[in-house]
């Protein structure tokens, strides 16, 4: 854990906290008071700018981790999710926009997902990224006041506008990805990965056999010249004791 994910998991641990600001600050005529409109605008920009730092975050400090990738996309559809359930219940939002909104928003991650088991990346479009800022807009104005709600609404329809292209662009690539061409070359390049990843553990294998038939070396030209100054002494004496006969036996036979 890092403190990439703990943004994360504040906004994850925000959305609830928003819904329950949104439907429980009512006034008798059923509409919502200025101070919950104000405590649940400042609930969701702070939610929001949390998932502004967290990637910043995770990319300057070289913290991106598989939790991070996990989390962050289902801390982004929880938080816009229950923000716009919340706004139909309430009547500031057109359920029918909300539908399709939310309708892209499975239709795209089903894709990503099926992808992903194939062994596609499909990188986040520049209209997702357009759409993920109108929708932070077209939520706070539709929360604020009834005076905003006009540029709510508009920002609204922006938000599905920007969603159909980016869905119809992640389709494209989607079906593009399962060519037989690209298909190949997907095969391909998993293949070169699979081969990379066992040359570098047959590597890593190696190497630790290598260290540790240097350590028995070692251990083993240590242990040798204390063998040896066991044994030289006596050959020493062996040798010495058999200089005087040897010399004798050459006298005699002179």
């Amino acid at each position: 854990m890092n403190l990439s994910n703990y943004l994360t998991l504040l906004r994850i641990f925000l959305t609830p906290v928003l819904v329950a600001v949104l439907l429980t600050g009512k006034a008798p005529d059923e509409t919502l008071t200025q101070g919950a409109r104000s405590l649940a605008v400042a609930i969701f920009a702070i939610a929001a700018l949390t998932d502004l730092l967290d990637g910043y975050l995770a990319r300057l400090r070289n913290e991106v981790t598989r939790l991070g990738k996990l989390l962050d996309p289902i801390a982004d559809k929880l938080l816009i999710s229950a923000a716009f359930v919340s706004l139909v219940q309430l009547g500031l939002a057109p359920a029918w926009i909300v539908v399709i909104i939310l309708g892209r928003e499975f239709a795209v991650s089903g894709l990503r997902l099926i992808a992903a088991t194939e062994g596609i990346r499909i990188e986040v479009s520049s209209f997702g990224k357009y759409k993920m800022v109108a929708q932070v807009f077209a939520v706070g104005f539709l929360i604020l006041s009834n005076y905003t709600r006009i540029l709510g609404l508009i920002f609204l329809y922006l938000v599905m506008v920007l969603s159909i292209i980016s869905m119809i662009g992640y389709i494209r690539k989607f079906w593009g990805s399962l060519k037989p061409e690209r298909r190949q070359q997907l095969a391909r390049r998993r293949t070169l990965r699979e081969m990379k990843e066992q040359v570098l553990s047959t590597t890593r294998t190696l190497r630790v056999h290598r260290r540790l038939l240097r350590d028995r070396r070692r251990r083993a030209r240590s242990a040798r010249p204390a063998q040896q100054g066991r044994l030289f002494p006596r050959l020493g004496k062996v040798r010495t004791s058999r200089r005087p006969s040897a010399r004798k036996a050459e006298s005699q036979g002179k």
